[in-house]
């Protein structure tokens, strides 16, 4: 399985970056996770449009899905050019009907749903989803292929939950809005070392902090998740590549 770090940034992109989105691969399946703003723009540089089988996104919020019109045109031009046959599937929770509803863009796209308790197959690999704590209902992401797996935090706060999601993970990629000396919680969102306890408890492998905020100085973030997770630490970065 690889996974290609696209966007990375909280709230909003910095120049010529993207929020949230990251590419997995296994055995010539392609899943993008999350499509934020800038993402469909940086997504190209890793694959050619026409070849992502599906979109799976962790909830609503902008930074999250603020690309999701523009890769459903993508689909529906590249099918017009007849580049590809194929729909593109996109998958999102029910719990906001409005939202989840935008997610269709016939003849293209087709939106599906997926819950809690329930798994995703894509080729060989298993998506697999636990509530988090955010404003609005969210889902972090686990993926599992040829006895690997990998966990996507998506935005939450520090959960006992996301622990047992997370356990034996070989990556864990924690959103890191916040410095240690900040409160999260009220937010929605974890600090660096919430993030790096998160990786001990869980046992994981390596720990990537993701959905990064813009301010401070981002080595301390690593530094302070280091205090609580003695294992492998690395800011996320545009075009970083995870091979599990």
């Amino acid at each position: 399985m690889k996974i290609t770090v696209v966007g990375f940034w909280g709230a909003y992109p910095e120049q010529e970056e993207a929020t949230s989105c990251y590419l997995v691969e296994h055995n010539g399946m392609k899943v993008v996770i999350d499509c934020g703003s800038g993402a469909v723009s940086q997504l190209q540089r890793y694959t050619e449009l026409k070849d992502v089988d599906a979109v799976v996104f962790s909830h609503y919020h902008a930074d999250h899905i603020a690309d999701l019109g523009v890769i459903q045109y993508a689909r529906i031009v590249d099918k017009a050019l007849e580049r590809t046959s194929d729909s593109l599937l996109m998958y999102g929770h029910q719990e906001d009907k409005a939202a989840f509803q935008s997610l269709t863009k016939e003849p293209a796209v087709e939106g599906l749903p997926y819950s809690e308790g329930e798994s995703l197959q894509f080729g060989e690999m298993k998506f697999t989803f636990c509530r988090t704590d955010h404003p609005v209902p969210c889902f972090a992401i686990r993926v599992e292929a040829a006895g690997r797996s990998a966990v996507y935090t998506a935005d939450t706060t520090y959960l006992d939950e996301l622990v047992q999601f997370s356990k034996g993970a070989d990556l864990l990629i924690a959103e890191t809005s916040f410095y240690a000396d900040q409160d999260s919680k009220p937010f929605g969102h974890m600090n660096s070392v919430e993030a790096g306890r998160m990786a001990r408890k869980a046992g994981v492998g390596h720990l990537v902090l993701t959905h990064l905020p813009h301010f401070g100085n981002y080595e301390d973030l690593v530094k302070e998740a280091r205090g609580e997770f003695g294992g492998e630490v690395e800011l996320a970065a545009g075009g970083k590549v995870f091979k599990l």
